[in-house]
């Protein structure tokens, strides 16, 4: 299984879709709150290039927003 991070704010409707998406398919992954945490929201726009959220790693690549069929691939499902 490939580790999963996601880059998120409490308000970001995507965020949650993309999260409920991982319940649903017993997807494990970390989750970043980059409201509250500036060092991840750094990071966050290191690997990114910009501001917007979910940031979603899966493995070693990296999608922004929710694009649930690219998501579903690069996971494998």
């Amino acid at each position: 299984m490939k580790n999963v991070t996601i880059y998120s704010t409490p308000t970001c409707h995507f965020c949650h879709m993309a999260k409920d998406f991982f319940k649903e398919n017993n997807v494990l992954y970390t989750e970043y709150n980059v409201a509250s945490d500036l060092e991840k929201r750094k990071e966050m726009v290191a690997k990114s290039g910009q501001m917007g959220v979910p940031v979603i790693i899966i493995g070693d690549e990296l999608t922004v927003g929710f694009n649930k069929p690219k998501i579903a691939q690069m996971l494998g499902l």
